[in-house]
């Protein structure tokens, strides 16, 4: 790995140290990305938790750290566009662990897990977003369907667009299957119209053969029911012959 030039040797002793902690051991729902280029920059992908209106997404972020790290903390940003009170439009992270709270001690763990909590508990009155704050604060559903949006949009993960994509493809091809007029009997072909059915003979033909097996099952029937009439007037006829020689 490079070293940057801008940290002292022991910080970054301690990152290197840490950074393959995270690799080997990542906290839940948080992959570190090792950056060969430069420790000043931690990147990784935060998994949206179960239950949140980010569930199912993956969340690319990073911390930028300063020349003086660790006596001042990392700037956090999230690189995937996300709907979050906390979270400013141009990816900035407003929580206290970074800011107020931060303390020399504190790790890239332990920072890392505070901005995945932020995403199961944010916290409107420190809003960056003052829309998300405010739509959270007085309608949570409209907020919830609003970051749900941002997921599906920009933070899915790529089976779960897949499936999207082909969910969305069957409601279309189901809509337009149910806006298709059925025919009124079984023998009749969905379209009646003349010139395309000229335009495919092969439909023709399928349509000829149907209704001539239709008839031949008419026809079938019908002599099925002649002979059993004929057998009926025998048997009838059959009993007056016997009637005849009695007398």
């Amino acid at each position: 790995m490079a070293e940057n030039e801008n940290l002292p040797p022991k910080v970054m002793k301690e990152l290197a140290r840490e950074i393959k902690s995270l690799d080997e051991t990542p906290p839940a729902g948080i992959k570190v990305i090792v950056n060969d280029d430069s420790f000043s920059i931690i990147f990784a992908e935060i998994e949206g938790p179960a239950g949140t209106p980010y569930e199912n997404g993956v969340f690319r972020m990073k911390l930028v750290l300063t020349t003086d790290f660790p006596q001042s903390p990392p700037k956090g940003y999230f690189v995937t566009k996300i709907f979050h009170p906390n979270i400013a439009n141009n990816g900035e992270i407003c929580v206290n662990a970074l800011k107020k709270d931060w303390n020399p001690s504190l790790g890239l763990r332990h920072v890392l897990v505070v901005i995945r909590c932020l995403l199961i508990e944010p916290f409107p009155e420190s809003a960056l977003n003052e829309q998300a704050g405010k739509m959270l604060m007085e309608d949570y559903e409209a907020y919830a369907r609003h970051a749900r949006l941002y997921t599906n949009l920009h933070a899915l993960k790529p089976k779960m667009k897949s499936k999207a994509a082909i969910s969305e493809s069957t409601a279309l091809n189901e809509g337009s299957t149910n806006n298709i007029v059925s025919a009124p009997g079984p023998l009749l072909p969905c379209s009646t119209n003349k010139e395309n059915n000229s335009q495919d003979p092969s439909m023709n033909v399928a349509t000829t053969e149907a209704v001539g097996v239709g008839a031949s099952a008419v026809q079938k029937k019908k002599e099925l029911a002649a002979s059993m009439k004929v057998s009926v007037d025998k048997k009838k006829l059959d009993a007056r012959k016997k009637s005849l020689k009695r007398l």
